[in-house]
């Protein structure tokens, strides 16, 4: 039985599973309110999408390296797929190309970093806190 919970874990195991504090980004009204609380909390988005590996990569790494609290900034998660016309108007309102996956660091109203792909868990969040 050692080797199969190796293989398999432990059923009698606990893991304890952080949850980001993800607001999911879902209508346009909200790129207005991020617009305007970004110039008092940093204000991150997350643009996702479901349909691809390499996003669902970077999104894994990027929680699994995620250490802030809520009070450090404000998370969005945007699933581009199923909400288009949302990730369309940030790239009007926040002047950034559409990538995907893609992160965007918003402070005084205006996209202050961002990338894409593996790129993404390179930019370090805790300068703009």
């Amino acid at each position: 039985m050692g080797l199969l919970n190796k293989i398999f874990g432990d059923s009698a195991e606990i893991k304890e599973e952080y949850v980001l504090p993800w607001i999911t980004l879902n209508n346009l009204g909200q790129l207005n309110h991020i617009e305007e609380k970004s110039n008092k909390k940093t204000q991150v988005i997350f643009k996702h999408s479901t349909r691809c590996g390499i996003s669902s990569m970077v999104m894994r790494q990027f929680v699994d390296a995620y250490n802030f609290r809520e009070k450090d900034l404000d998370l969005y998660y945007l699933d581009l797929i199923n909400f288009r016309e949302v990730s369309n108007e940030v790239y009007y309102k926040f002047q950034v190309i559409h990538e995907s996956p893609q992160l965007l660091v918003i402070k005084n109203g205006t996209a202050v970093a961002h990338a894409s792909h593996g790129e993404v868990n390179n930019i370090d969040l805790s300068r703009f806190i």
